[in-house]
Parts: structure tokens; sequence; C-alpha cells
């Protein structure tokens, strides 16, 4: 029988989560249904990627289509992931890579976007599940925890984090449950 920490590491896998939500919007990125190869214009090119933000955001998050001032703020959201991307000022990179067509143009743009929105997204559920997790647990089962957690995982785990004690570990259990799920991705590559 699994203990609850099995049982909740089985429902934060990269399967149920990281997976699943970029296979979520994979697929809303192939329903946007205004693809150009070229965009010149500058407020052509906002109103294009506030589009498409609010279309993944619609699609994936099951949300309802807001009013004409839903375009400022799905902008400023999607300028903010490619200012990630791509640096400081990162949109007014990306608008040359979507003006000149050069380095991938528009559809890296869109990619890189959609793909810092799944990241975002699964990032949230995961982060929503821990905090439900941790909040179900006793404190003596929030002492208990990492010491389980350490037996099965702490094979995998960089040496400097689980010397002296691994007090790094259990001081930051919590980061260490939101990373689990991508840890657990790495490893599933590396097999393939």
């Amino acid at each position: 029988m699994a203990t609850r920490l099995e049982s909740f590491l089985e429902s934060i896998d990269p399967a149920r989560t990281l997976d699943r939500v970029a296979g979520d919007v994979d697929r809303a990125v192939n329903s946007f249904s205004r693809r150009k190869a070229v965009i010149g214009n500058w407020d052509e090119y906002v109103s294009f990627f506030a589009e498409f933000y609010r279309h993944i955001e619609t699609v994936v998050l099951r949300m309802t289509p807001g009013g004409p001032s839903d375009k400022d703020f799905s902008w400023g959201q999607c300028a903010r992931l490619m200012d990630k991307a791509f640096g400081p000022s990162g949109y007014k990179a990306a608008f040359e890579i979507v003006r000149s067509g050069k380095e991938g143009g528009l559809y890296r743009v869109l990619k890189t976007v959609a793909d810092l929105m799944a990241e975002k997204y699964a990032q949230n559920e995961i982060s929503a599940r821990i905090s439900r997790y941790w909040d179900s647990l006793t404190l003596d089962e929030k002492i208990a925890v990492p010491d389980e957690y350490l037996r099965k995982y702490g094979h995998l785990l960089p040496g400097e984090l689980i010397e002296a004690s691994a007090a790094r570990i259990r001081a930051h259990f919590l980061k260490v449950l939101e990373e689990h799920p991508k840890m657990i991705q790495r490893m599933r590559q590396i097999g393939r």
C-alpha cells in the first residue's frame, strides 16, 4: 500500500502535470486560427499576441472571454513572458524576430510564449497540490515526510543537498517538492 507521500508524488508526476498541461497548451496553439508568416506593424503585433495569449488562456484554463480592456492585460502578460525568454525588452526583440522572419520567425515566438505559459500553468497546479497536501499533514507527519523522501529519492539529489543530515532539504522541503516533477521528467528523458 502506498504511503501518503507516495500517493501525493504520484499526483504531481510529470505525466499528470507537466506533460498534460503542455499537451493542453499545444492543442490550444493548434486551434489558434489567426496564422500569419510575418507581422511588420507594431500595433498588429501587439494585437496578435494579446489575442494569442488570451486564446491559450481561455482554452487551457477554460476561462470566459472578457471585454475589450482584456487586450492590454493579455498583452502585458505576454510581453512579460517575452522578456523572460528574450531578455530585457524581450518583447521588442521578439518583434524583430517576427518582423524579419529570421531566427525561427513568428512560429518561434509563438512556441516560446506557449511553452512558458505551459510551464507557468503546470507550476501553479503543482504548487496548489503541494499546498493542499502539506496543509493536510499533522506536525509529526511534516517532520517525518522529509526523511521518507530522502530514503526514496535521496540518491537522485545532488550531494551538496544531502550532506550535513540533509539540513538544506529539510529547511526547503516544499521547494524540493516543487522541483520533484521536473527531476523525474529529466530522469525519464535520460532513459529514452
